[in-house]
């Protein structure tokens, strides 16, 4: 919106809501000069650009600027046909999805004013007439399209995470000495490995392991682990000893847990197979769109194929930010300064109200690259040494926060990553 002549624009704050969308559009001045309540389906949305076509003709605008609250899923439609309708487009038009939070403290400054949705399209459309849109334009159906896909693979990572934590709890009713074991004393890498699945399935309790000859248990592991195991033994030891030292049930309950347990893995086996397919989709459509971006992206030690999508959807252009600082807060990852006359607190939470999704990305990309680039590895572990609580919360987001400024600079500068000048890319 920098480069556009407030005078001659048009801005128009858009309600939206399931069944209906409320327009407001004003001048400069916050003239009312269009109210239009349509249903929020295709027939409304050609409604509003008839008003807005009409409204244009003979007048002095000479482009127009669309505001909505970024309301789930429900603006999706209205704001891609504002950015495509082929009569808007000779209007040059603008279209935001915009924070609600800012909206809501926004419309703080007008005391008084009644709450309906006539009102909030009025508000909306005045956030856009001062100048307070900091998020890029709509991007179209290219970004939709590979954001629909890495959203629905982070929602699939979360539902993993849910059942996984689920299932703990069961886990520990049957086997409570399995379930607390600590890593290092932990016979497998987790409880959700192939064999960790036939010991917590296949055996009806810890009774049964407990009265198991070892020779026979060593034979059962050897067999599920597909002879991986370098000494079963031992391990059959750990096991029969943590069957000793669980709890007991009374007998009537193993049935149901054990019918938990099982549907609990083959719900795990279900979501990383859908992740794995998710995978393949995101690959084939990363491979129709701008090739420099993504290799950017990809030369980046640590960052694979899904995250590089995953940040390519949730950023689009590159362009649409003026500094890394601007990629940074849209990401949410700043931290709110608490500060008055000579005090200054120690404790900055992070402010979060970014993008949840390439905030995500970030994160996750972060720690990996700390494991592969020497320069972040130590930059994770000076911030990690800082502190003595979430030491590894903060570390990864503080990590995160310098990865952005590597992104911003690379992409912006349209170049591939070098490790031996990682650190003058600004």
């Amino acid at each position: 919106m920098k480069n556009l002549d407030v005078l001659t624009t048009l801005f128009v704050g858009i309600d939206v809501s399931s069944q209906a969308n409320v327009a407001c559009a004003i001048d400069f001045n916050s003239n009312k000069l269009l109210t239009i309540t349509v249903p929020n389906n295709h027939t409304g949305a050609i409604e509003i650009a008839d008003g807005i076509c009409s409204l244009m003709e003979g007048s002095v605008f000479k482009a127009v600027v669309f505001a909505m609250e970024s309301t789930s899923f429900y603006g999706v439609h209205i704001a891609n046909f504002l950015s495509s309708e082929p009569r808007l487009l000779e209007l040059h038009p603008y279209v935001y999805c915009i924070n609600p939070k800012q909206i809501a403290n926004y419309r703080k400054s007008f005391i008084g004013l009644d709450k309906t949705d006539a009102k909030d399209a009025f508000i909306i459309a005045d956030f856009a007439r001062v100048g307070r849109i900091t998020v890029a334009p709509w991007r179209g159906s290219q970004y939709l399209a590979l954001q629909r896909l890495t959203r629905h693979r982070l929602h699939l990572v979360e539902c993993l995470v849910r059942e996984k934590n689920y299932m703990a709890a069961n886990v520990f009713l049957k086997f409570s000495e399995l379930a607390t074991l600590k890593k290092q004393a932990h016979p497998f890498s987790s409880n959700f490995t192939a064999t960790a699945e036939a010991i917590l399935t296949e055996f009806h309790s810890p009774e049964d392991i407990a009265a198991m000859p070892i020779e026979e248990l060593v034979d059962f592991l050897c067999e599920k682990s597909r002879g991986r195991f370098a000494d079963p033994d031992s391990i059959a030891e750990i096991l029969k000893r943590a069957a000793r030292d669980s709890y007991r049930l009374d007998k009537t309950l193993y049935e149901p847990l054990n019918t938990a347990i099982a549907s609990s893995f083959n719900c795990l086996a279900a979501f990383e197979r859908e992740i794995k397919a998710v995978d393949e989709a995101i690959l084939r459509q990363v491979a129709g769109m701008n090739g420099n971006e993504y290799q950017c992206l990809r030369s980046i030690d640590g960052i694979g194929p899904v995250f590089s999508a995953g940040i390519l959807a949730e950023i689009g252009s590159i362009s649409a930010f003026h500094s890394q600082d601007a990629l940074a807060k849209y990401a949410g990852l700043v931290w709110r300064k608490n500060q008055s006359g000579e005090f200054e607190a120690d404790d900055t939470p992070m402010s979060k109200a970014g993008n949840r999704y390439l905030r995500y990305y970030l994160v996750e990309a972060a720690g990996s690259v700390a494991r592969f680039v020497p320069e972040y590895r130590d930059f994770y572990q000076k911030k990690y040494d800082e502190v003595k609580t979430h030491q590894h919360k903060r570390a990864l987001a503080l990590t995160a926060r310098k990865l952005v400024r590597l992104i911003y600079g690379l992409l912006a500068k349209d170049q591939l990553f070098s490790p031996n000048k990682v650190g003058e890319i600004s």
